[in-house]
């Protein structure tokens, strides 16, 4: 999550290795690859590292999932030496990752999962009528205030990488903040909004990750300028229209940000695995992901459940249909 290492599947909570209680949690740190501060902050909060490990898991199926039908997909293979470059692949990582640990927390929080953070308290919000109903605001407060902490704020100087890291960092950030909406429950004599609990919900991730995915589309290569009226250099991109030609263009807080352009993605490298054998479409990708190699066409029957009847009483029946299916997939 820190953009130091590949994001990396743990081991269930419930592994052997605790020993009484808050003792499973404190191992659970250990496990996490973490730096030595961000490890003791772990320890201090109970239900931080089962949180880490959803962020984890969240932001690796939604990266796989918005990838799923382009060249890189977005697997862990060759995430390490992805991770080392300034590619835009690299750019979605960062922001998908930091999105995931904001919005894991901001929930975990409303869920009760974390001991020092409970529901929303935003002004005008009537939680503690809304928690009566059953309800709960995601504390997105909490989690960004935490997260600028876990994730530390470092000096930067001119190091354009870092630069580009925590501008991206921040873009998923956003991404989740202008996703946050105020969820409002009517209550009152059949069903009339004459009393309304109002409450704090974050859209679902999906959402997030289809933004986040629309950003690296729209992403910007920048390079590092000296700013002389504020005294050190910035990010800058490609002059847009409406700019001076002679001042290059900053990049926007929401655009995604990259420094050299990426590779094909179409043989095996230390990046990723290449596409040879991946399942495509004829009509769709075919073309781009098999990388002009063509692609080979498979027949192959499939068993679905078919002529559904609800029976009496409480249980479905189905027959088993067959049907034959065609898959394409990439030539060597």
């Amino acid at each position: 999550l820190t953009g130091k290492e590949a994001l990396t599947h743990f081991p269930p909570l419930g592994a052997p290795g605790g020993s009484g209680p808050g003792k499973g949690h404190v191992k659970q740190c250990e496990l996490l690859q973490l730096s030595r501060k961000q490890k003791r902050l772990c320890r201090r909060e109970p239900g931080l590292a089962e949180t880490l490990r959803d962020a984890i898991r969240l932001g690796i199926l939604e990266c796989q999932f918005q990838f799923r039908s382009e060249r890189w997909n977005c697997s862990l293979e060759g995430r390490p030496s992805l991770l080392k470059r300034g590619f835009k692949e690299t750019a979605f990582l960062y922001a998908v990752s930091s999105a995931a640990l904001t919005h894991s927390l901001a929930r975990a929080c409303s869920a009760g999962r974390m001991e020092r953070c409970t529901c929303d308290d935003s002004p005008g919000l009537e939680n503690r009528k809304a928690w009566q109903w059953g309800v709960c605001g995601d504390n997105l407060k909490y989690s960004t205030k935490f997260l600028k902490k876990f994730l530390g704020q470092k000096r930067i100087g001119k190091d354009l990488r870092a630069k580009v890291d925590i501008h991206n960092t921040n873009v998923g950030i956003k991404a989740v903040k202008n996703g946050l909406k105020t969820t409002c429950k009517c209550h009152g004599v059949s069903g009339s909004c004459a009393v309304r609990t109002c409450w704090k919900q974050l859209s679902p991730f999906h959402e997030i990750g289809r933004l986040l995915k629309l950003r690296y589309d729209d992403a910007v290569k920048v390079f590092s300028t000296s700013n002389d009226a504020v005294g050190h250099s910035e990010l800058a991109g490609p002059h847009r229209h409406g700019h001076s030609a002679k001042q290059p263009a900053l990049p926007r807080p929401t655009d995604l940000v990259y420094v050299e352009d990426s590779p094909s993605f179409c043989r095996p490298s230390k990046y990723s695995l290449g596409t040879a054998g991946r399942t495509c479409s004829r009509e769709g990708n075919c073309d781009s992901m098999c990388c002009g190699r063509g692609y080979n066409t498979q027949s192959r029957l499939v068993t679905f459940s078919c002529h559904c009847q609800v029976q009496w009483c409480c249980y479905v029946e189905c027959q088993q249909c067959m049907q034959e299916e065609v898959v394409y997939s990439c030539k060597q």
